[in-house]
Formats: structure tokens, sequence, C-alpha cells
């Protein structure tokens, strides 16, 4: 199974069959994944898996949690969360647990849904590259679909019929 995103008519939006969503991406668009630099604010054009959906417990229900495939691998956030983002840590585009020492994004925000549905994309992982961009998700979007800085976003209940559709083994295509 693949999803599509792309830019139609101007409007960026993620299909599966009959299925479409609005959706935005990296404020300065996309870029080929050989030519993806950190913090260039673009999404790497190609094809992802999902390699688990990360959640916060206190903001999405065990009935929504309940629609996502059950062949994808969940697990909840905790306070602790962070992911690193600084291209010299040898823990680059990775998880880590906060306080960290070097660069990092927090996984849990108070002050904003965007992390509280999280599909992390296999960009970057295998193997990972220094200075390649790190953090490539599928999360929730902010209000008005506002760009990103290189992940892809929906809104937060098409995120979850989204989620209820892939496997495991499917695929999100991201084509110019």
């Amino acid at each position: 199974m693949e999803i599509i995103v792309q830019n139609i008519n101007g409007k960026w939006q993620a299909s599966y069959r009959d299925k479409t969503w609005a959706c935005t991406i990296g404020k300065n668009g996309t870029i080929a994944a050989q030519n993806k630099i950190e913090g260039d604010g673009k999404t790497p054009i190609g094809k992802w898996a999902i390699q688990k959906v990360l959640y916060r417990a206190d903001r999405i229900s065990l009935t929504d949690r309940a629609v996502i495939n059950q062949s994808l691998e969940i697990f909840p956030l905790s306070q602790r969360d962070g992911w690193c983002d600084e291209p010299e840590d040898p823990y680059y585009n990775q998880a880590v647990i906060i306080p960290y020492t070097s660069r990092f994004e927090y996984l849990w925000r108070d002050q904003e849904n965007t992390y509280d549905l999280i599909a992390i994309l296999n960009y970057n992982l295998d193997p990972i590259i220094s200075g390649r961009g790190s953090a490539i998700f599928m999360h929730v979007a902010k209000p008005g679909l506002s760009p990103t800085e290189g992940c892809i976003a929906l809104e937060r209940n098409n995120l979850l019929e989204l989620l209820s559709l892939v496997t495991s083994t499917s695929e999100i295509n991201i084509i110019e």
C-alpha cells in the first residue's frame, strides 16, 4: 500500500485509493533526498515506510488509538522524550532522553498539539548520515495547515484515518 503525497493545483494532499486528505510539507518545499541538509526546511522526496507511531496518552484517547492499524508499532510518549538533531552527535536522528547534552527537539509539547501523534518515517535511519536531515515525521498539523520544518502534517482526525489504513509495509511516497 502506498500513500501518495503530492501537490495538486497548488495544494498539498495525501491520497490512498479514493481517500484524499489535505496536508502540508516543509516551508521550503521538497528536495531530492540525497541533497537534503539538516535545518533546510525541506521535505525529502522518496518512499518512506512508517517505522513506528508515538502518541501522547493524555491527548490521544484509547478509542482514537484503537483505530490505528494494529500492524504498526505504537508507543506512548513521556515528558522526557526528545529527538537529537545535532549532526555531530553520535545519536543524531535518534530518540533521546531529556535532559540531553546536544541539540534536540522536544517530542512532548505542552503549548501545541503537533506532536500529540507522530508517525516516524524511515528517512535517514538506515544508515543514518550525519547532516542529511533528522526528525522527518508525519504528525498533526498546526491550525491552517501552516508549513513544517520538513515533515508532513495533516489535521488530527485525518492523520488518525490515514493511520487506520496503512500497515507496517506501507510507504509514504512524497513526489514533486
